[in-house]
């Protein structure tokens, strides 16, 4: 009779155990089920939507809790293009320049829906060197964080509206390549003249090595006002899940709105997001004062976005000129601000 006793008290105990287990096992296979919309982005304030609507749930909350949100971070915009390639990302914020190199790589798969960001770059020289004017970029040496990427371009661009070029075209302005950090030690090191760079890059460059501003961001929007960040998807996916993506826009703007009602607010939000996923938080101070030399827009300027794929295709980076009405798609954001629906 103890024995019996004993089974059943075990049966009973176990019992409970193995429903949950069965539960959770359904629950999961429900879950894995679940459509998934991935969200691309950087960890950088150029990104701020992402980060802030990441943060606050927006995204998710929009799309609904019929699809899962799942999001995909990466630190350039090759890699990004890549994983849309290899169709591990649906929705992306990224660069203009990658954004057109990966229209030119898909044969057209690739399109721009949305504007985020405008501004957020800086040109800078040595402490010991006042630049006062592009004129006086002659003879310089300059660096960019990467060949090709936006920050390059709109360097050639200004260089081109003094009438000067880089030394491989004949010029006599030297371009140089080196990641952000490295160029800090550079221009402390007075080994390069100049730097083109992204925020919050050039803030801290101002501050931690004394550089001289030659041009701030509004300063060099009124050269050449390419967008700094837009927003990407597919044609497959634009095509299939077009409520998807209004929906995904809808939280965008909402989540523009919030950033540019809740200054304060939004610079915690973005730092704890940059400090979760790089454990490096910025300074305050910095990441105050870099923002404010970006401009949130979801607006696409079309002109200076054709000055950026004419010269891009000049430099040898293309092999044709995207036609700027199959790159870019603003229809459904069109729609959504006519509804004013956020």
């Amino acid at each position: 009779m103890k024995i019996k006793r004993y089974y059943k008290m075990v049966a009973l105990l176990i019992l409970p155990v193995v429903l949950l287990f069965l539960l959770s096992g359904c629950y999961a296979r429900k879950e894995d089920k679940k459509m998934k919309v991935r969200i691309a982005f950087f960890p950088n304030i150029t990104h701020a939507q992402a980060l802030v609507g990441k943060e606050l749930g927006i995204f998710q909350k929009r799309i609904g809790k019929d699809v899962k949100v799942e999001y995909k971070v990466f630190n350039a915009g090759p890699a990004e293009i890549e994983a849309f390639l290899a169709d591990e990302v649906d929705i992306g914020y990224i660069g203009p320049i990658p954004a057109i190199n990966g229209f030119a790589k898909t044969n057209g798969e690739i399109k721009i829906i949305a504007g985020a960001t405008n501004g957020g770059m800086m040109l800078v020289s040595r402490r010991n060197l006042n630049i006062k004017s592009l004129d006086d970029l002659k003879g310089k040496k300059i660096a960019v964080p990467q060949y090709g990427n936006t920050q390059d371009i709109v360097l050639r661009l200004l260089l081109s509206k003094a009438g000067l070029k880089d030394t491989t075209k004949g010029g006599n302005v030297e371009i140089i390549q080196a990641e952000n950090p490295d160029i800090k030690t550079l221009l402390d090191r007075n080994q390069i003249d100049a730097a083109l760079v992204p925020e919050p890059w050039g803030t801290r460059l101002k501050k931690e090595v004394n550089s001289n501003v030659v041009l701030d961001s509004s300063q060099i929007r009124r050269y050449i006002d390419i967008p700094t960040t837009v927003i990407i998807t597919t044609t497959k996916f634009l095509k299939e899940h077009s409520d998807i993506v209004e929906k995904f826009l809808i939280a965008h703007l909402e989540v523009t709105d919030f950033i540019e009602k809740n200054p304060e607010k939004s610079y915690e939000i973005i730092n704890n997001q940059i400090s979760e996923i790089t454990s490096k938080p910025l300074p305050a101070d910095i990441l105050k004062d870099s923002f404010k030399n970006i401009k949130l827009s979801s607006e696409i300027q079309r002109e200076s976005l054709e000055k950026a794929i004419e010269s891009y295709f000049e430099l040898g980076y293309l092999r044709e000129k995207p036609n700027i009405e199959e790159l870019v798609n603003t229809e459904i954001l069109d729609r959504i601000k006519n509804k004013e629906v956020y």
